[in-house]
């Protein structure tokens, strides 16, 4: 696993090793559901007190539970000033957890695991469940493709439930619990392997038997990004636990469930489920990032998370939903000319899908046949939490330099094109919301960023003032230059004027070869 976030010197490595794993159990996020709703009394040792304690906060439940040692070592003291000197990060943190952590820790507590493991997330991905690192790793508990598919995670073209905290949280805590029998049961060595993989773990105690030295975590020679990754760990999880003394407030997240996952039986509209719990899209989409859509996944998973307030109304609501009333439907009658793949594209859906809604066998559709399409309850730009739309913000964020659409062809990598840019990899995927490592496509589209980049092989990208001469348009200019009007706004800020003014200068990136004269 690899946490997209850099707190000290050094980022942190994909989960590379897992080369022999055995078979584990399927994910089952219902299972975690039904054990969110049974709070589970934390005890205390009677030792200590005379008397039970009742624990209101979450953050207390965690504080009471923890006993990995914390040691007094030189990088776990570096990580430990960090968090104290940054309170508001840990605070952030707090208010991103509150649906979820009171679920982390029951299906912790009911495997009898450390419960530092709660805190993993906070190191992986600061609690984000859209966090996509560099590595390729998505999620709260930063799952890469290949392990999130061996653990039981669904990934596809509607859904990738490496995004889904219920289902993910169950995969990672298998995972755990896999590392840790691997590992020899060291605990310090199964949070090691999380960030590494077990292969390089084990080889390194190996190596350090052969010279005759000690095998702890401390001694071994494991890669930086590793060798960092667990004192992190270890700082935190001391930091909370003694927060008062360090002067850190955390929020307090009530010590009973917050979130309810619903069956809903069947694909609906996020839009409609949104209007049927009485919440906006985007809150709902919020504790249901797993969906990339507009819509949940045509074959599962059917269950949506819900806060506990909602969860009642909305199943009452949905009982009172006719099965055609949970998504919208367009009949399309077929052109000569039309696939379905291009039919696809054009409303957004997979072949699949329609495949499964018009009971096509093969990939032949008639001219003048009906199709039944199901299409979003609301305009797609609506949906700001689907993947379409956050791929979007991240490409037309506005940056200091000119933007080139790029459609990627037959041959081309990610090097090659950065190469012909000038720009680095690691930008160019990050501009497109990818991983260097994720395939590139034939025919996606990508943006550069770029001051001296070319839009073309024989493009000539140039900065051009323009001034609004009387009778101009925003339309007419953008005509004009071969530009969007949308690129125009942007690059003069005028999201707030309603008009330009004769006299009024503009700033244009331009391809000159494709201005008209």
């Amino acid at each position: 696993m690899r946490a997209p976030y850099i707190i000290i010197a050094g980022g942190f490595s994909l989960l590379t090793g897992c080369q022999s794993l055995d078979s584990v159990n399927p994910v089952q996020p219902e299972a975690v559901a039904q054990n969110a709703a049974k709070p589970i009394a934390t005890e205390v040792d009677q030792k200590t007190v005379d008397s039970p304690v009742v624990i209101n906060d979450v953050w207390q439940r965690i504080r009471l539970n923890m006993h990995l040692p914390v040691p007094d070592n030189k990088l776990v003291n570096q990580y430990r000033n960090w968090y104290i000197k940054h309170p508001k990060h840990l605070e952030q943190i707090s208010e991103r957890a509150t649906p979820f952590l009171y679920l982390i820790v029951n299906e912790i507590q009911k495997r009898d695991l450390p419960m530092e493991l709660a805190l993993l997330p906070v190191v992986e991905s600061a609690f984000d469940p859209f966090a996509y690192s560099a590595g390729a790793a998505s999620g709260l508990w930063q799952f890469t493709s290949p392990m999130a598919k061996y653990f039981g995670l669904k990934m596809n073209w509607w859904y990738d439930g490496r995004r889904d905290v219920p289902a993910a949280t169950v995969a990672a805590l298998d995972m755990m619990e896999y590392l840790y029998k691997k590992t020899n049961q060291n605990w310090l060595y199964a949070i090691a392997a999380y960030n590494t993989g077990e292969g390089r773990v084990l080889n390194a105690i190996k190596r350090n038997k052969r010279k005759g030295v000690s095998t702890d975590f401390w001694s071994l020679d494991l890669p930086t990004e590793t060798e960092r990754y667990v004192p992190q760990l270890l700082a935190l999880a001391d930091v909370i636990k003694n927060a008062d003394k360090y002067g850190i407030t955390l929020k307090p997240i009530k010590n009973q469930p917050q979130i309810e996952v619903v069956d809903v039986g069947d694909q609906i509209d996020l839009a409609v489920a949104a209007n049927l719990a009485d919440m906006s899209t985007s809150d709902l989409h919020k504790l249901n990032p797993g969906f990339n859509r507009w819509a949940t996944a045509p074959k599962g998973p059917h269950y949506l998370v819900l806060p506990i307030s909602k969860a009642k109304h909305f199943k009452q609501a949905l009982s009172q939903t006719e099965p055609d009333d949970r998504l919208n439907w367009e009949r399309y009658k077929v052109k000569s000319g039309d696939s379905l793949s291009t039919i696809a594209k054009h409303y957004r859906t997979t072949v699949e899908a329609l495949k499964a809604v018009n009971n096509i066998k093969g990939n032949t559709i008639v001219a003048g046949k009906f199709l039944l399409i199901p299409v979003a309850a609301k305009n797609p730009d609506q949906y700001t939490l689907s993947l379409e739309q956050r791929t979007s913000r991240k490409q037309n964020r506005k940056r200091a330099s000119a933007k080139v659409n790029y459609q990627v062809k037959s041959g081309d990598s990610f090097w090659k094109i950065a190469r012909h840019y000038k720009v680095k990899v690691s930008q160019l995927a990050s501009w497109n919301n990818m991983s260097p490592r994720d395939p590139l496509k034939i025919g996606r589209k990508l943006v550069i960023w770029t001051t001296d980049g070319q839009a073309s092989l024989n493009a000539v990208m140039r900065t051009v003032r323009y001034k609004v001469r009387s009778g101009d348009s925003l339309a007419r200019i953008a005509s004009k230059f071969n530009v969007s009007v949308t690129q125009l706004v942007k690059w003069n800020a005028l999201e707030k004027q309603k008009y330009i003014q004769p006299g009024q200068m503009l700033k244009l990136y331009v391809d000159m070869t494709k201005v008209r004269t």
